[in-house]
């Protein structure tokens, strides 16, 4: 009964209405049984049902109410759709206005730049592409800036510093080596930074502090390059010591205590003379520990630090001859050079 109410009612509120009114909504209607027709499990609009509901939302206030494949908020995101790709269109045909582009190339000088330059700002980068003669603003320069990729060795700025000032800086220190009848000899060493090189070593079984002063004004003479010399707070050194590197003019920087990491690159040195030779060999004496730290570690060995060359400078071979091997270290190591053809 509530059915035919309703169907009255609508019978009665479309004879009120104008032909044209009608009109449409029958097209309406017979557009979507089109679709309903369709042999698909869910219909789907194409381009053209697209289109004609975009035109109808256009030019008729009264669509929604004979819509019902889609919803309404579907048919308003097709016109969106299709304003987006309209004026898309629009501005690929149109000449282009505004700021001129930055192109690739200006976009690679400006990563290059920042990747090789790690403290310049826009201006300064800016300032280099005008005097190549590229045209470029720049506000365009500090938008590519941030865009541009991350370099890790751009935060190498202690490793350059430390570079930079290493040919002024030496380290000391000691280390044991068992000996064959169950003594224990200590080794003494001076390293600078700059090459790796050992400037000085002795080899003892009784270190004083007497003893260190003695092997110091051996190493650093006084118009030595090291301003500064890294040590420990190793009790041998007493008072006497300290005192006698400040005489020599050079700044003593003492690392904190159980850190001796602050000192790395003689702890390094100390790790490779280990690893390479003295976990190998049994030291006899004195004179016996000496002849082996001395034949290896200068002319033979490369270094990673100093881009695989060795605190000597090893020249490279330019023949083109057989290799050959010259045994180091009684064998335990090898050197490779080639022959003379």
């Amino acid at each position: 009964m509530f059915g035919l109410l309703l169907l009255w009612a609508g019978t009665l509120n479309r004879l009120f209405r104008s032909r044209q009114i009608l009109l449409i909504e029958n097209l309406a209607l017979r557009q979507q049984l089109v679709v309903f027709k369709r042999q698909h499990p869910r219909p789907r609009l194409s381009a053209v049902d697209k289109v004609f509901w975009v035109l109808l939302h256009r030019f008729w206030p009264l669509w929604m109410k004979t819509l019902i494949v889609v919803s309404p908020d579907t048919v308003v995101r097709w016109h969106r759709a299709g304003f987006r790709l309209y004026w898309r269109l629009i501005s690929r045909v149109r000449k282009p206005l505004g700021r001129r582009p930055v192109t690739q190339e200006i976009r690679e000088l400006i990563f290059r730049m920042v990747a090789e330059n790690p403290t310049w700002r826009a201006p300064r980068i800016h300032g280099e592409l005008v005097m190549l003669g590229f045209e470029v603003s720049e506000r365009s320069v500090a938008r590519w800036m941030r865009r541009a990729p991350w370099n890790p060795d751009s935060a190498q700025q202690w490793l350059t510093f430390l570079r930079n000032h290493r040919e002024a800086l030496a380290a000391m220190d000691f280390f044991s080596v068992p000996t064959i009848t169950f003594g224990v000899l200590y080794c003494f060493f001076v390293l600078e930074h700059d090459r790796r090189r050992i400037l000085h070593f002795n080899v003892t079984r009784h270190p004083t502090s007497a003893w260190i002063v003695e092997q110091l004004r051996e190493t650093l003479p006084y118009e030595s390059p090291a301003k500064f010399l890294l040590l420990d707070h190793d009790a041998k050194y007493g008072t006497e010591v300290p005192v006698a590197i400040r005489a020599m003019g050079i700044t003593a920087v003492r690392t904190a205590v159980g850190c001796p990491w602050q000192n790395g690159v003689a702890e390094r040195w100390v790790g490779s003379c280990r690893r390479e030779l003295l976990d190998h060999v049994i030291a006899i004496n004195e004179l016996h520990l000496k002849r082996l730290l001395a034949a290896y570690y200068h002319q033979d060995r490369t270094h990673c630090g100093l881009q695989k060359q060795t605190p000597e400078k090893r020249p490279r071979c330019s023949a083109q001859g057989s290799v050959v091997a010259w045994p180091r270290v009684g064998g335990l190591h090898h050197r490779y050079e080639r022959a003379a053809a």
